[in-house]
């Protein structure tokens, strides 16, 4: 179906691309064979879409992105392979991006500029993944997490839902570079990781600890602890820091804080005694209280 499409100049279209009511299409777009466009997606110039991605409805794509890029046995053979791509509805990727073929990502997903996601990753729903940032392959990302500038997420990373990666944090996952032996960093529900921390492989940041700005992170982060310095250290618990500007308890943010959240509007206690314990373990926070 292609009700309402609207095209700029020079664009190619491929075989058996389905495209809903009212996409648009800049300049010199190339959609390639076996793309699914949703309603009402727009697709800036200069993009290309490759083999196999499907693209849910209401998304924007910015200029100059592509979506499905080759995985290394493209480079090695110069032939296709199946490795589709899902994005899920009403995404936001911004201009210069490169999402690779063979991951799944859901809805509301938002990048900024020059976003690279490598193949074999999931993300959740409500992701904002910030200018610059690069997820390598085969990580897992929770629902509204939200990670800033410059991030780098290493393979085999786990972030939870509700955590906050601040800019220049970097996940690493070679116990003794250079080897074949990766271990990737679990970031736990509602941790903050701020600016410029650097995390050693196979870490747990718990629930709701705090990382601080600049820290190197040798051990795991016990869940409420705060952990500063080079190396870190846990010097307190995150229910004792106070707000610099009220003197009110800043911690568990989740209780003073609620934008992109899904209790924005009713806060948290009540969001949180609406959920049933399964929609709880799934989301890995049925146990806040411990």
């Amino acid at each position: 179906m292609r009700t309402g499409l609207k095209t700029g100049q020079n664009c190619v279209i491929g075989q058996d691309v389905r495209i809903g009511e009212g996409v648009t299409l800049g300049h010199n777009c190339i959609i390639e064979d076996h793309v699914t466009l949703g309603a009402g997606c727009y697709v800036d110039s200069n993009t290309l879409i490759r083999s196999g991605v499907t693209l849910g409805e209401d998304s924007l794509i910015g200029a100059n992105c592509i979506l499905g890029e080759y995985g290394m046995d493209f480079c090695l053979d110069r032939k296709p392979h199946e490795h589709p791509l899902r994005i899920g509805a009403r995404a936001l990727i911004r201009s210069g991006s490169i999402l690779y073929g063979g991951s799944v990502i859901g809805e509301h997903f938002q990048t900024g500029h020059q976003v690279t996601i490598r193949e074999g990753t999931e993300i959740g729903s409500h992701v904002s993944v910030g200018t610059l940032s690069d997820i390598q392959g085969n990580c897992r990302l929770g629902n509204h997490v939200r990670l800033h500038s410059n991030v780098h997420i290493g393979q085999l990373s786990q972030v939870d839902d509700f955590v906050w990666i601040y800019p220049y944090v970097v996940l690493t996952n070679d116990p003794t570079p250079p080897s074949s032996e990766f271990a990737g960093v679990h970031v736990h529900p509602f941790a903050i990781v701020a600016t410029g921390a650097v995390v050693m492989p196979g870490l747990d940041i718990g629930q709701d600890s705090l990382v601080g700005a600049g820290a190197i992170v040798t051990r795991s982060v016990r869940p409420y602890a705060v952990a500063v310095g080079n190396p870190a250290r846990e010097v307190s618990d995150v229910r004792k820091v106070r707000n610099r500007f009220t003197g009110e308890p800043a911690y568990p943010w989740r209780e003073h804080f609620g934008r992109y959240m899904p209790w924005e509007e009713t806060g948290f206690a009540a969001w949180y005694a609406s959920l049933d314990l399964e929609e709880k373990e799934a989301r890995g926070i049925a146990r806040l209280e411990e």
